[in-house]
Order: structure tokens, then C-alpha cells, then sequence
């Protein structure tokens, strides 16, 4: 979003209000697709509308300035832009996480436990045990993320079939697996181990690598690799 500062882009329009119907935002999404909306645009869309007191696009060049110098910018602080409110701000905050999980899933490399944790973290919140799995290309690069199975890990739930599909679909080289506990303890149990064990051994015959397994909550993960069980 920075380059809206280098290259800025006037509509030839002094407000919104004066814009053609056929040159706003929702219309020219419509005729040219989303990939053709400056940035501003797409916030307007996200806005939905303005007030009486102030226009959608001024609401949304102000949100984008914030954006150019905080993209981390979180609810409290969009809801300080006038003309945004609660609910509009939540919506502004989702969409945006969603864009930054969807980029950070593609192409990152997997170098340590830690970066498992990152791709998998906003997993955390779930309210049931959920074992994901990351597939890997062979220079250890993010290709896809999928919920293989949701409830405890044992046995019975979780089949290598269920863990591998995508992955050699995708012929991947590799995969990282990782499972949220609610409870927020960490420690792997029984069955975690077992179950590890078991897609490690799939995998080998597979030929296809598992680096780790982590156990993660909301604020700390536990890695089997480094904790000797891989």
C-alpha cells in the first residue's frame, strides 16, 4: 500500500458525491474486477458508506494513511478515523488479517519451530482440538494449510489418509503438523505421541518428510523436535 504514496491517483472528481455511478467504486468492481480498484477504492468498499458529515472516500484516504504508516493497525485505532464506528472497524480488521494470513501462508519458509507457530496461532482460539497440517515444497516453502481432522487426537480420529491427501496432491516434500489445546497446556499426551509416531512412519514411506509436530496455545507452543521425539 505504500506506493499510493509515490504514484497518487485523482478521479478528476472534488467529492464522492459528484462521481458518476459508473466510476464508483461497487460499479467499477463490477466492470473491471478487484484487481483494477486503487487502494482506496477497496476500502471503500470495505466502509461501506460514508455519514452526514463526511464522505466514504475522505474516511477511507484517511484509514489509508494510517494503513501506509501502521499495517498492523488494530480496531481501537481504526475506530479513531471520524466516520468509523464499531462495527465498520471490525469489519476493517478482519478483512485485513485475512489478507495478511492468506500472504503469509504462501511462500514463507518453515526454518524452525517458532515459524510453524506463526502460520498456525490464530488457530488457538478454537474451542475443539484441531490438527493442521502445512505442506511444503522442497525448499521448506509454504504451499498450502488445511484442518486434516477436528476433536482429540487419537488413534480412531486422525488416519494418515486424512493428513496426506492434500499434501501429496500437491506433491509436496514435506509437511509440518500442529494441534491447538483449548485447555491452554501444552504438554503433548499420550495419544499426541502416538499419533505422531504413526504419521511420521506414513510419511517415511511416503517419501515425504514430517519436521515437526507442535502443541500450541494462544501465547506458547511445545515442539516435539525439540524436545527430542522426532
Amino acid at each position: 500500500m505504500s506506493s499510493m504514496r509515490e504514484y497518487h491517483f485523482t478521479s478528476g472528481y472534488s467529492t464522492f458525491r459528484e462521481t458518476p455511478k459508473e466510476e464508483r467504486p461497487r460499479e467499477r468492481l463490477e466492470r473491471l474486477g478487484a484487481e483494477a480498484m486503487r487502494d482506496d477504492e477497496l476500502l471503500m468498499m470495505l466502509i461501506g458508506s460514508g455519514n452526514s458529515s463526511r464522505p466514504v472516500d475522505e474516511i477511507a484516504k484517511d484509514l489509508l494513511a494510517k494503513l501506509d504508516s501502521s499495517p498492523e493497525l488494530k480496531r481501537e485505532e481504526i475506530m479513531l478515523i471520524p466516520g468509523i464506528g464499531k462495527a465498520k472497524a471490525a469489519v476493517i480488521e478482519a478483512a485485513l488479517e485475512l489478507g495478511r494470513r492468506r500472504v503469509r501462508g504462501k511462500g514463507r519458509t518453515i526454518t524452525c519451530p517458532k515459524d510453524i507457530y506463526l502460520e498456525v496461532r490464530h488457530f488457538a482460539t478454537r474451542s475443539q482440538e484441531s490438527l493442521i497440517v502445512i505442506a511444503l515444497n522442497g525448499a521448506h516453502e509454504v504451499t498450502g494449510t488445511i484442518v486434516a481432522t477436528v476433536g482429540l487426537l487419537n488413534r480412531t480420529i486422525v488416519h494418515p489418509r486424512e493428513v496426506f491427501a492434500e499434501p501429496i496432491k500437491n506433491r509436496a516434500a514435506a509437511i509440518a503438523i500442529a494441534h491447538n489445546h483449548p485447555s491452554g497446556n501444552i504438554e503433548p499426551s499420550q495419544d499426541d505421541k502416538d499419533v505422531t509416531q504413526r504419521i511420521v512412519r506414513c510419511g517415511e514411506i511416503l517419501g515425504i518428510k514430517v519436521l515437526d509436530h507442535i502443541v500450541f496455545s494462544n501465547e506458547k507452543y511445545y515442539s516435539f523436535l525439540e524436545h527430542g521425539l522426532m
